[in-house]
């Protein structure tokens, strides 16, 4: 069955950027282009007058910047998966995307074939990011027996369950957008990048069991 048309914006500063961006893109009946925003406030507009599936956010941007154009989506309840993607890979850069709710985080250099799974993946509601980005994250741990929150591990024991973001949310009465931010968490105590990697490795340290995961 074919992949669901992934509709899209592009918000960077520097109009060669966007155009480059847009190039991956063209050309592929699974992408549908909308628009494009030179900087966040313009992409809080276009995004809730085009209501796209997912936008490839810039950070470093005049006007208002990526992370704060990502709060305001947030606090617009704007469905729209948000995917960093920019030159920056640094702490300052990724903690405050990530804990402002982007879906994912890559960076420019990004092969075509890699940007185009990441939007994918990225459209689903699932976490993306790129190796460095996720290497930096796990410096964020405090210990390697950082350990989880109570709601971590309820939000562990669903994913141990098959239940995607969405119906996380559902059962445990908070926004997908929270789910979102604790899988990232567990993601980043836990030294894994994917789902089942994550369960692994609870499972690996105890955290959960047959019984309960």
């Amino acid at each position: 069955m074919a992949e669901p048309l992934i509709r899209l914006l592009i918000v960077d500063d520097h109009p060669v950027v966007r155009d480059g961006i847009r190039g991956m893109f063209a050309g592929d009946p699974g992408f549908e282009v909308l628009g494009e925003a030179g900087d966040g406030a313009e992409a809080v507009a276009l995004a809730r007058a085009l209501n796209p599936d997912v936008i490839l956010m810039d950070l470093r941007m005049p006007r208002m910047d990526g992370v704060a154009a990502i709060k305001e989506l947030a606090g617009l309840g704007i469905a729209a998966r948000v995917l960093v993607l920019t030159t920056y890979d640094t702490d300052r850069d990724v903690v405050p995307a990530v804990e402002a709710g982007a879906t994912g985080y890559v960076l420019k250099d990004t092969g075509r074939d890699e940007l185009v799974h990441a939007v994918r993946t990225a459209a689903r509601g699932e976490a993306v990011l790129s190796p460095s980005v996720a290497t930096r994250l796990l410096g964020q741990v405090r210990t390697p027996a950082d350990p989880l929150s109570s709601r971590e591990l309820e939000v562990l024991r669903l994913i141990a369950e098959g239940a995607t973001n969405r119906e996380a949310a559902a059962r445990l009465f908070i926004s997908e957008a929270t789910v979102k931010s604790h899988v990232l968490h567990i993601y980043t105590k836990l030294g894994v990048n994917d789902r089942a990697a994550a369960v692994a490795a609870a499972f690996r340290r105890g955290l959960l069991t047959l019984e309960n995961g």
